[in-house]
């Protein structure tokens, strides 16, 4: 009779985000467990991992924390994205202020966290960014996202320059608190770059418990030391730590 192959480790990830590299290396260590890949929307938030539909996810921040564990893992760059015929093409990088007299085209599946949007309105939000990357093709305005988008939506008439000023998106690995598996455990190493040995069994300690462990080292491990500093060496005890027996002591004169 053959084993019944395991439930998969499902993986969710938003656009934008490449998981591959991770995800071989969770090939390579738990070939018993099929690791299957989740994509998400972008406004999907942690609502995936609530629901049950991922064990952990790929997603971008700030997100509502409540019985989250959220690891940040890097931020991106924003880009503008523009026709290669337009002006901004000309230039290695604009400010938000240099988009004052554009058209900006803002997504209802925007990631950008804007205090206020730049440059002038357009008439419609497009629903999603790859449908505001087509209006862009289609010189009805320009769209401000992060570089990752813009490469998913690259197309070969259109270019993207860096916006120095513009918001940023935070990438984080997102999981639900009272769902840490050893599983879950074991993809948290891999992303932070444990080996494979070193990963093996081991679970992450909350940053609450850190301080806790530290003690419980010291109380096991430091004793020898502490009691070498309180002599002023590691083998010798009392006044023959100190003082050197037939060397006569210096009088004064």
């Amino acid at each position: 009779m053959s084993e019944q192959t395991p439930p998969p480790f499902r993986l969710a990830y938003v656009p934008g985000v490449t998981p591959a590299k991770w995800v071989r290396v969770w090939k390579d260590r738990m070939p018993g467990i099929p690791i299957e890949l989740v994509p998400v929307d972008s406004t999907a938030g942690a609502a995936p991992l609530r629901e049950g539909a991922a064990d952990i996810a790929l997603l971008r921040l700030p997100l509502q924390r409540d019985g989250l564990s959220v690891i940040p893992l890097y931020t991106e760059v924003s880009v503008v994205v523009v026709p290669k015929e337009h002006v901004i093409a000309a230039v290695d990088e604009v400010s938000v202020a240099d988009l004052a007299e554009e058209t900006v085209l803002h997504p209802l599946d925007d990631v950008l966290d804007w205090a206020a949007l730049p440059g002038e309105e357009a008439f419609e939000r497009p629903p999603t960014t790859e449908d505001a990357v087509s209006h862009v093709a289609s010189e009805v305005g320009i769209l401000v996202t992060p570089q990752s988008l813009a490469r998913l939506h690259h197309r070969r008439d259109l270019t993207y320059r860096p916006v120095v000023d513009a918001p940023a998106s935070q990438v984080g690995l997102v999981w639900l608190t009272d769902r840490t598996t050893e599983l879950v455990d074991e993809f948290v190493g891999i992303v932070r770059g444990r080996t494979a040995n070193s990963s093996r069994g081991r679970r992450e300690t909350p940053e609450s418990e850190a301080p806790a462990a530290s003690r419980r080292g010291e109380r096991k491990g430091s004793a020898p030391k502490k009691r070498a500093r309180e002599t002023g060496t590691s083998g010798r005890t009392g006044a023959s730590a100190r003082t050197r027996p037939g060397r006569p002591r210096r009088g004064r004169r």
